[in-house]
């Protein structure tokens, strides 16, 4: 029987990391990269549960890396069942402030790495006619804010790109679901960065990525016959 495997681009200590224990804990054979950063702690804790897991530093944002990234999970590991981009890019800039470099890469991080992604593995999927993608939003894919020009024209890129991928690929049996979060997720870097709004949410006013990895887990399990193409999630004490 060959083995499910979950690709999860963007497997950083958080939500990604959630997302592939979640898969995990199905029976998937998970596929974790990022650019940089500790792979070790996900792989043992998902070892430890008995799960099977393949960690790989891989740049999102450099086509060779892509390419060669999904031929070897394909031809290595087995045909790739769900694939999760969920690649950040969050900085906050004033305007005059934010330089081409910047902007650049936060667009390569959102939009052009999600392409990529998103283009090598339906060209695996299609012939298969079965498979799932799903990209990681913001409340940036919708809005842009004050400061926050690079990462609001990416993520809306990003969601343009998820949109087309829906139209096209659906009806050839793969499902494209674009997840907006929209709120702070539960980590050290978001109590450091934002204390003063963290502290005020209280109680269950922080996405847990546990949670928020349910509902990728469920978007994957839909039926054909009713897809979900974008879902928003929010913490209920978010103002939206």
């Amino acid at each position: 029987m060959t083995k499910q495997v979950a690709l999860i681009i963007g497997a950083g200590d958080y939500l990604g990391s959630a997302i592939a224990r979640r898969f995990a804990n199905e029976g998937f054979h998970i596929v974790a990269t990022r650019r940089r950063g500790d792979l070790e702690t996900l792989k043992n804790q998902i070892e430890s549960s008995g799960g099977a897991i393949t960690t790989i530093h891989s740049d999102a944002r450099d086509e060779q890396q892509v390419v060669q990234l999904i031929e070897k999970v394909e031809t290595e590991i087995g045909p790739i069942n769900v694939t999760v981009f969920n690649v950040g890019g969050n900085v906050r800039y004033g305007l005059t402030e934010t330089t081409t470099q910047v902007y650049r890469k936060v667009w390569e991080m959102c939009a052009l790495a999600g392409f990529l992604v998103g283009r090598e593995v339906a060209r695996k999927m299609l012939p298969r006619s079965k498979g799932t993608i799903l990209f990681t939003g913001a409340s940036a894919s919708l809005r842009g804010s004050s400061g926050f020009a690079a990462f609001s024209g990416g993520k809306h890129a990003l969601r343009a790109l998820a949109q087309s991928m829906a139209r096209e690929l659906g009806p050839q049996g793969i499902h494209v679901a674009h997840v907006i979060v929209d709120g702070l997720i539960e980590n050290d870097n978001t109590a450091s960065l934002f204390p003063d709004m963290y502290a005020s949410k209280g109680e269950d006013g922080v996405l847990q990525p546990d949670q928020l990895a349910e509902i990728y887990w469920q978007l994957h399990k839909q039926h054909k016959s009713t897809w979900t193409f974008e879902q928003d999630v929010r913490p209920f004490k978010e103002v939206w």
